[in-house]
C-alpha cells in the first residue's frame, strides 16, 4: 500500500476561465497553506515510490505552486487530448511532479480534482521538435492512477509507457528529415547542407564511439552531429570511427541527404566535405 500520507478532504476549487495559464484567484488562509503542504508531500512521496517501480531509470522533480512559470510552460507541453486535458481545462496546473528518463522521455504526475483518490499521469512532448514532426502521430493520452503507487507503476508500464514510447519514436523519426535511420548493424552518416554530418545510431555503443570523436547528441531527437567547421578534424574523425565500429560488428555508410547509400564496413577514406554551399539551413518550428 502507499506509504504516502492520506489525502486531505477539501472542496473543489473554482473553475479557471480562459487560458490554461490563468490560475484561479482565491484568498489564502493558514488552513489553505497547510493543505497545500500536505498535498505537495503526498504528490512528491507518490512520485518517489513510482519511479522506483517503473522500468529503466527515472528521476523525479517536484514543481510546487510557487513555480508558476515552470508550471505554465509544462502545461503547454502535456501531450494529451483526453482525460488530463479535460482536467486542466477545469482547473489549471497547480503543482506537478516531472518524471524524467535519461533518453529524454518525460511524464508528468498531477493531482486529481474530481473527488476520487489517486492521481493523473500524462506524457510530456519533447521541447525541441518542430510541429511537423507531430503530424499524423496519435497523442499518447494520459491515464488515471490508483492511490497505491505500486499498482500505479503497473498501470503506467502496461499502458501509458508503451504508447508514449511508440509516439516518441514516431515523432523523433519524423524529425530526422533527410537523415536516414541507422540499423543495428550499420551506422548511416548523412551530410547536411551546413557541412556537418548527422546520424541516428541504434546501438548505444556506437553512440559512445561517436561522442568520443566529436559528435554531439541532441537529447530530444537522439541525433548525433559532427560539426564541419574544421574539415580536417571532421575527416579524421570519420576515418577513425570506421574501424572502431567495425570491431563491434557495425558497418558504416556515408550519404548525401538525397543520394543513395553505399554501405561499407570501414571506409578507408572519407571526403573532407560535400561540394556546394555551406549556408546554415533553417527549420520551421
Amino acid at each position: 500500500m502507499c506509504a504516502c500520507p492520506p489525502p486531505a478532504a477539501h472542496a473543489p476549487g473554482p473553475s479557471a476561465t480562459g487560458s490554461r495559464r490563468t490560475a484561479p484567484l482565491t484568498p489564502t488562509s493558514p488552513k489553505d497553506t497547510m493543505h497545500n503542504h500536505d498535498t505537495s508531500e503526498r504528490l512528491a512521496s507518490y512520485a518517489d515510490v513510482l519511479i522506483g517501480e517503473l522500468p529503466d531509470t527515472w528521476t523525479s522533480t517536484h514543481l510546487p505552486p510557487e513555480a508558476k512559470d515552470d508550471l505554465a510552460e509544462l502545461a503547454d507541453r502535456i501531450w494529451d487530448l483526453d482525460l488530463v486535458a479535460a482536467s486542466l481545462a477545469e482547473r489549471p496546473l497547480h503543482q506537478a511532479a516531472v518524471l524524467s528518463r535519461p533518453d529524454g522521455a518525460q511524464l508528468v504526475l498531477l493531482d486529481r480534482h474530481d473527488a476520487r483518490d489517486g492521481f493523473l499521469i500524462a506524457a510530456i512532448a519533447p521541447r525541441a521538435l518542430p510541429d511537423e514532426a507531430y503530424r499524423a502521430v496519435p497523442e499518447p493520452n494520459g491515464i488515471a492512477l490508483a492511490d497505491d503507487p505500486f499498482l500505479g507503476a503497473e498501470q503506467v508500464a502496461g499502458d501509458l509507457l508503451a504508447r508514449y514510447d511508440s509516439a516518441l519514436a514516431q515523432v523523433r523519426h519524423n524529425a530526422l528529415g533527410g537523415i536516414q535511420p541507422s540499423q543495428p548493424d550499420r551506422v548511416v552518416l548523412t551530410w547536411q547542407p551546413d557541412g556537418s554530418v548527422a546520424t541516428a545510431p541504434v546501438d548505444d555503443r556506437a553512440g559512445v564511439i561517436l561522442v568520443a570523436h566529436g559528435f554531439v547528441q541532441d537529447p530530444q531527437s537522439g541525433i548525433y552531429r559532427l560539426s564541419g567547421d574544421d574539415t580536417r578534424a571532421q575527416a579524421r574523425a570519420l576515418r577513425e570511427i570506421g574501424p572502431q565500429l567495425d570491431a563491434l560488428g557495425v558497418g558504416t555508410a556515408l550519404q548525401h541527404p538525397a543520394g543513395r547509400t553505399a554501405p561499407t564496413s570501414a571506409p578507408a577514406s572519407m571526403p573532407a566535405s560535400p561540394a556546394g554551399s555551406r549556408a546554415p539551413s533553417t527549420r520551421a518550428r
